[in-house]
């Protein structure tokens, strides 16, 4: 059992509703028979006048009994009730209701296991057991939640309907449990509802801004449902259907996107009048409306109250649209997940909820009229932004983020978006656009979801902000930093600090605002991981909601087409001068950088010429094709080399500019192996050289140096040929086999062709994919959060010997200026605190 001093302090909190006895009994259950040891009871009577307020405490002296004054209904009473909780946790009780056991404890052990998890709703069955009160919750598209099964007899329901936990839109208001800081962050209950659908819509809000709430079968509570209301909530009133009706298309009107309400409210309004007139049995044949001929009728027609209820709620509605749309204004801009996310969670969207005649076919002809079926299913808006050119010559960082869109596009509207001029780009299933810093602001504002790589996210800087609801994935498979190191050797001490400590600082700002991050290897995901240690995001809370921390940061090497390469023209054959059909062609497929070593390559050559006439090096492209990389020496050095020794246009080639990205095959298909040779250095350790999958795509073998994550596939899955760095020697071997042992390059092909799947682009970007299905924040970015596990605070001499050695901490850092810096940071910390928690 765990340790009462590590769990929670769990406010309970029961509105009194015209039956002191009820609450009462309610009340001593809670403290009698709830096996928790750390509650604080809190019982809100709503009653405005009589003893109950004084009979209350008498009868349980250990809760404390709020008097407001009047009725505040269920919503405002909860919030008076949690605005004087003191627990982390908050659990919310029907007076009517008796607890189990370990209702409490269930609860709290799943909110402590899941940070991801804001609510939990309740198993609540009738008062023998035997029947169903909530199991699970559902949503019409017409705004009307609903408890699945409820009225039904438990032993009908199948047990993974309610015997197994589960996410859920909703949790009954009747027991339920909400973590204090987030239903401070989202203002509690809205009180306009007084009472009904106030804790759908909390659930619906919950949801729509990335939390889940989460039934827990465990949590059992038994419930005698309406048990005290009053006569004039009584059906016959119209009242209950008033509140229903009205409430209903308040929370639609606040939680649907633009789009989806643009068509659901209209049908939602005529359907309420609908039902109204149903109910009562009206037909317009009474006033002989729908002829308008005959004599005038001048007689009464009697109008039963619940007729008159839905008519007045749809008034009731339009009067409180100037505060319902301040309202929608807070949750459209803080929702994280799009009406199509939810879908799911609302299980039959399309009922009707009411077997009324004439109702039913207004229902079907309002569906079809207004497209509903088509209403809830808005594709997500994804936008991928590269700060690399998107043209026919495309690099490295355009060529994923092209493939990533065109990935997504398969199931979502896709925006790609380049920070370079975008000059001829191929043709796309999605939109294809430049933008400039300032025009960043149009596609950021549009988008559900963001994927971004390099230094893109300084160009957006309002995504930087930790309380942004725009759900940011970040592609890490470049480490530019290691690139730095090499690529900035020729540069002055103190320039290339300072580019390496703003590098660093755009990789921070990423790590520390993402949400999703992808690397392109396990050597990479370790090396991340190390990274985000450091800054911090392995928070107890991530680390909760998912020790693996997949959820987190997940493995998406860089791809290849999934169709094997067809030639479309002519290849390096015809079109390099110098050589034949019958050369045995080494081609080199990418662009030379700092971090590679194409000089032991090209003296690999010039050895392997001596017995091998017919062996030919094609570099494929030297000038980089987005103009803002800079030519690097170690290009015109290897050219300088080749030129030395007599190899240039004889047995060493250099394409000039980069091969259209759509033709690339024709190049790859007319060669015989490929290479790629690197330095022994951090990078290489790192370094995933996207090269290397052209080679595997179209089956050429291939020959690399050791160090790298491509070095260790080549080796075990016997791809090619691995030679240590720096060996001219074991490198022209290497090519040499790989050129002229036919029985060695079968077997290679053989095996590439198998391993070449793997790296197809659906399936390396599975886990983006599965992201991008059900995107959500993550688990530390989740507004409103706190962590359960109390800390035992430090109190006297040890909290000011802490401060003291903090203070000195700080002066010896960085000064006076430093200190200043760290205590407006506590300042702030503290505001933000108090602010969630109410």
């Amino acid at each position: 059992m765990t340790p009462s001093g590590l769990l929670p302090l769990v406010s309970v909190i029961v509105v009194n509703f015209r039956g002191a006895e009820d609450t009462i009994r309610c009340l001593n259950a809670v403290a009698a028979g709830v096996d928790y040891p750390r509650l604080e009871v809190i019982c809100v009577d709503n009653t405005a006048g009589g003893d109950d307020a004084a009979r209350i405490r008498a009868a349980v002296p250990g809760a404390t009994v709020l008097e407001p004054g009047r009725n505040l209904g269920f919503a405002g009473g909860c919030n008076l009730g949690a605005e004087r909780a003191t627990g982390t946790v908050l659990a919310f009780l029907n007076n009517d209701a008796t607890p189990d056991a370990d209702w409490v404890r269930a609860a709290v052990s799943v909110l402590r296991e899941e940070p991801g998890i804001a609510a939990v709703a309740s198993k609540v069955v009738d008062a023998e057991g035997t029947g169903v009160d909530f199991v699970d919750g559902g949503l019409t598209w017409f705004g009307m939640g609903y408890k699945r099964h409820a009225g039904g007899k438990l032993a009908e329901v199948p047990a993974a309907e309610h015997a197994i936990a589960k996410d859920v839109l909703f949790a009954t208001g009747s027991a339920m449990f909400v973590r204090a800081g987030v239903f401070a962050e989202l203002g509690g209950f809205d009180e306009r509802f007084f009472m009904f659908y106030e804790d759908v819509d909390l659930g619906w809000r919950l949801n729509l801004r990335g939390w889940r709430v989460r039934y827990v079968p465990e949590s059992l509570a038994y419930h005698r449902h309406h048990g005290t209301m009053s006569a004039i909530d009584a059906p016959e009133t119209g009242r209950e259907t008033f509140l229903l009706e009205r409430n209903a298309l308040a929370a639609l009107y606040k939680n649907l996107s633009d789009e989806t309400l643009a068509k659901a409210l209209p049908a939602a309004l005529a359907l309420t009048v609908r039902r109204a007139t149903a109910r009562g049995e009206l037909d317009p044949t009474q006033l002989d409306l729908a002829h308008g001929v005959g004599p005038v009728v001048t007689s009464a027609v009697p109008v039963p109250r619940t007729t008159l209820a839905g008519m007045l709620a749809v008034d009731q509605f339009v009067e409180l649209l100037p505060s319902l749309a301040e309202s929608r204004a807070v949750e459209q801009a803080a929702r994280v997940r799009t009406d199509a996310d939810l879908i799911p969670l609302l299980r039959k969207a399309l009922e009707p909820a009411y077997p009324l005649p004439r109702y039913l076919d207004a229902h079907e002809i309002l569906v079809e009229a207004f497209g509903i079926e088509n209403a809830f299913g808005h594709r997500r808006k994804v936008l991928v932004i590269t700060g690399d050119a998107i043209t026919e010559r495309m690099a490295g960082p355009a060529i994923r983020a092209w493939n990533i869109a065109s990935v997504l596009s398969v199931e979502h509207d896709v925006r790609l978006v380049t920070v370079n001029p975008l000059a001829a780009p191929p043709p796309a299933p999605f939109q294809i656009s430049a933008a400039r810093k300032r025009d960043l602001r149009e596609p950021v504002e549009w988008a559900d979801l963001i994927i971004l790589q390099g230094h893109v996210l300084e160009m957006a800087p309002a995504l930087k902000d930790q309380h942004s609801n725009k759900i940011v994935v970040c592609d890490l498979y470049d480490p530019m930093h290691l690139e730095l190191l090499e690529q900035g050797k020729e540069a002055a001490d103190d320039r290339r600090a300072a580019d390496l400590l703003g590098v660093t600082h755009v990789l921070d700002e990423q790590l520390l605002r993402g949400d999703f991050f992808l690397c392109a290897s396990e050597r990479q995901r370790l090396f991340w991981l190390g990274h985000l240690a450091a800054l911090g995001r392995l928070s107890p809370r991530l680390y909760d909601a998912d020790p693996t921390t997949q959820s987190l940061l997940s493995v998406v090497p860089f791809g290849l087409p999934p169709e094997p390469p067809v030639r479309s023209g002519p290849g390096l054959r015809s079109t390099v001068d110098g050589i034949e059909d019958g050369d045995r062609v080494v081609l080199w497929a990418g662009g030379i950088y700092s971090w590679f070593d194409p000089l032991t390559l090209v003296r690999a050559i010039d050895g392997l010429r001596e017995r091998r006439s017919d062996v030919r090096l094609v570099f494929l492209g030297m000038r980089h094709p987005n103009p803002e990389v800079a030519e690097m020496d170690i290009g015109t050095r290897t050219v300088q080399l080749a030129d030395r020794l007599g190899l240039t246009g004889k047995h060493v080639f250099f394409n000039e500019h980069w091969v259209p990205y759509g033709e690339r095959q024709n190049w790859l298909l007319d060669a015989d192996c490929g290479v790629t040779t690197h330095f022994e250095h951090v990078e290489t350790t790192f370094a995933f050289r996207t090269r290397v999958l052209d080679y595997l795509w179209s089956g050429l073998p291939i020959v690399t140096t050791d160090g790298d994550a491509f070095a260790d596939l080549v080796r075990a899955e016997r791809l090619g040929v691995v030679v240590p760095a720096e060996d001219p020697v074991a490198l022209a071997e290497a090519l040499e086999r790989c050129l002229y042992d036919a029985e060695f390059v079968a077997g290679c092909r053989d095996r590439i062709a198998v391993v070449a799947e793997r790296f197809a682009w659906p399936t390396a970007l599975r886990p983006l994919v599965e992201f991008c299905r059900n995107p959500r924040p993550a688990a530390d970015r989740l507004a409103g959060g706190t962590e359960l596990a109390p800390a035992e605070p430090l109190r006297g001499k040890e909290l000011v010997r802490r401060d003291l050695a903090l203070v000195r901490e700080y002066l010896s850092d960085g000064g006076p200026v430093e200190l200043a810096r760290r205590v407006g940071g506590r300042l702030r910390k503290v505001a933000r605190s108090r602010g969630s928690d109410g």
